[in-house]
């Protein structure tokens, strides 16, 4: 007789507040045979916190979760109920995870999610800033020149920009966003739902002013307003493009950057170059 296969279970746990645990979560970890912990450690006292023994723990981390993937593949398939769980808030979001659910879902087993705190959407909801569309960039790279290269590219997204940062770097991160983004505004939420929960809003020079010269403690999100929408002048960035490709540009550069410049598609104003190249040797 066939052995049933087991469910995945993807389980959000509190990010400071252990209030915030709901009781589906609770009642999830205390039933399933195996919990794949990104810190075992954390995860064990959560766990006493509640009262909660017997699942055995499994460490699954970003370097050893590949290894683990087979292993855990193999209780599910034996008819095992596992939970996955970060250190905080929602597994897979800037935690491991995907490699597991990946292979998982590849296999047709069942995964179920159990939604919990994150620390994103926390953020969010008390920054003080447009919520209808919003981008989460995560961790930017540790490198200044790396991390100034990633904000260049969505210096022109226009929704709101939602980044977590090392407390140690975090000075490092408002003074480039405000070089590199302008200065926009923007809100610091530090330690969220713990006892030294604080939100610090404004421009990014002045929340790198108000933390003085100490580095904030804890763990920090920064929420950044979008770029300001641009009202497009194609006849002007048409007019730059054409100068650009008499200085010796080849067009599609120079439609690229004049289209950056003014706010227009960079393919209208190639065709528009094209047009004017078509009606002159027509």
């Amino acid at each position: 007789m066939a052995t049933s296969t087991g469910t995945l279970f993807v389980v959000g746990t509190p990010i400071g507040n252990l209030e915030d645990l709901s009781d589906r979560a609770r009642r999830v970890l205390a039933s399933v045979d195996l919990i794949a912990a990104e810190d075992t450690r954390r995860t064990g006292r959560l766990l006493k916190a509640i009262g909660i023994a017997g699942p055995r723990l499994l460490s699954l981390h970003d370097s050893n979760e590949r290894a683990r993937v087979p292993e855990v593949l193999s209780r599910l398939e034996a008819g095992a109920n596992v939970a996955l769980t970060s250190d905080g808030g929602m597994p897979l979001v800037s935690d491991p995870g995907y490699r597991l659910v990946r292979a998982v879902a590849d296999r047709g087993i069942e995964i179920a999610v159990v939604p919990g705190p994150s620390a994103v959407v926390a953020a969010l909801a008390v920054a003080g800033l447009p919520t209808d569309r919003w981008a989460f960039e995560g961790f930017l790279p540790k490198r200044a020149g790396d991390r100034r290269r990633r904000l260049e590219a969505v210096a022109h997204d226009e929704r709101t920009l939602v980044f977590f940062e090392s407390p140690l770097r975090v000075r490092a991160m408002l003074t480039d966003l405000a070089a590199v983004l302008g200065d926009r505004p923007a809100a610091l939420c530090r330690e969220l739902t713990k006892l030294h929960e604080e939100v610090l809003r404004g421009s990014a020079s002045s929340i790198l002013e108000s933390l003085g010269t100490e580095d904030p403690r804890g763990e920090v999100v920064l929420v950044v307003a979008g770029a300001t929408a641009v009202t497009g002048d194609l006849d002007a960035a048409v007019e730059v493009a054409r100068h650009s490709i008499a200085d010796g540009d080849r067009p599609r550069e120079a439609s690229r950057a004049a289209a950056e410049r003014f706010g227009v598609s960079a393919n209208a104003v190639y065709r528009a170059l094209l047009g004017g190249a078509d009606a002159t040797h027509g």
